[in-house]
């Protein structure tokens, strides 16, 4: 039988195996330490996407119960989504911290129109 050349496949292979490498300690071909470090930098791409929308929604919580108007995040939100205002949780913690007068104004008008459909009898 003849001998298979990979060509480039092997190639990519070995590539990203030593672009590995360089960023452990040893400088060692550690495949098992490879395979672990791709799967961890998975996971922690996903993890930090939950981390932040945990963040901002702690931020957003807090400057609406703490202040002027006492709201809660829950309503908030839903109340955000029934008025059509689609803004993003990035967005209203963003506006919490840099500026709160806006975020104020935001939900103080919520509670307006929701209050007065709610007497109206229009839901």
């Amino acid at each position: 039988m003849t001998r298979t050349r990979r060509g480039y496949i092997a190639r990519r292979r070995r590539r990203k195996a030593r672009s590995f490498i360089s960023r452990f300690r040893g400088g060692l071909l550690k495949t098992q330490q490879d395979i672990r470090a791709l799967a961890s930098s998975h996971r922690d791409r996903n993890g930090q996407k939950r981390n932040f929308r945990r963040l901002w929604i702690t931020r957003i919580n807090s400057e609406i119960r703490d202040g002027w108007v006492y709201y809660n995040y829950s309503k908030f939100i839903h109340d955000l989504y029934k008025r059509q205002l689609l803004l993003n949780r990035k967005i209203l913690a963003q506006i919490a911290i840099a500026n709160k007068n806006c975020l104020y104004l935001i939900s103080n008008e919520i509670i307006k129109k929701v209050n007065w459909k709610e007497s109206a009898g229009v839901i």
